[in-house]
Order: structure tokens, then sequence, then C-alpha cells
């Protein structure tokens, strides 16, 4: 596994990343109800994406902390949000629920605000340096 010294860039994008999945999914685990009469949108599919969004936000912060971090689990931050933008794109062009314009304006501002975090996140990528290959040792082996 390769691993990196993430660059400053690199670590205040997965914090910034980790606190908005954190604040968003507080607020559509919550909320749920109550947005999705503003929204038009099922009040399960909002409190599943909380919930969902939660345990990531516990990833990324883990993620943000240590100096060198596992590359392909930042390509994974990075792939994984690429996804979350086409799928919030998906919801609202392949007609499977009929969202007021407020709810419209939600899932592309979250797309948007997701697609501008991935964009720091891969420019912090960029910054990194190379840590080199982690090398498993086995105890009790001769040297």
């Amino acid at each position: 596994m390769t691993m990196i010294q993430s660059s400053p860039l690199l670590s205040r994008a997965l914090a910034l990343d980790a606190a908005a999945c954190a604040g968003m999914g507080a607020l559509l685990s919550l909320a749920a109800t109550p947005l999705s009469g503003l929204f038009a949108l099922p009040p399960e599919l909002l409190r599943g994406t909380g919930l969902l969004l939660l345990p990531c936000a516990a990833l990324l912060a883990w993620l943000a902390a240590p100096a060198t971090v596992p590359r392909l689990a930042v390509l994974a931050v990075i792939g994984l949000n690429l996804l979350w933008v086409a799928d919030s794109l998906a919801l609202l062009m392949l007609g499977w629920f009929a969202p007021t314009g407020l709810g419209v304006g939600f899932v592309l501002l979250q797309a948007a605000a997701v697609l501008a975090l991935t964009t720091l996140e891969v420019k912090g990528l960029k910054r990194s340096t190379s840590g080199g290959p982690v090398l498993a040792t086995q105890s009790g082996a001769a040297s």
C-alpha cells in the first residue's frame, strides 16, 4: 500500500468534507420529515442519506488527522464524491421523484458543494508527497 505525506490542503479539505458530512448527516437524519415537506422528497430517502453520511464523516475525520495516509483511501474518497455528484444529478434527471423548486435547489447546491470539496481534495492530493510503500514485517523472521 502506498502512503502519502498529506499536504496541508489535503488535510484541510478532508476535514472540511468530514464537517460537511457530519452537519448534513445530522440535519437530514433529524429533520427528514419537515424537509420532506419542503423538498417533496421521501423522508426515508433523506433520513437514510443522513444516516449514511455520519459514518462517512467519521472516516473522513480519521483520514484528515494523520500526516501520512493511504493514497488509495484518498482516491476512494474522491471517487465516491464524484459518484455522489452523479447520483444527485441522476435523482433529478431520471424522474425518480418530483421535488419542489426548493428541493431541486437543495440537491444541486449540495452536489456543487461536494464537487467543490472534491476539487480541493484532488488539488491537495497533487500537492502531497509520496511516503513510499508500507512494507509488512513478519515477527520472528530472520534478518
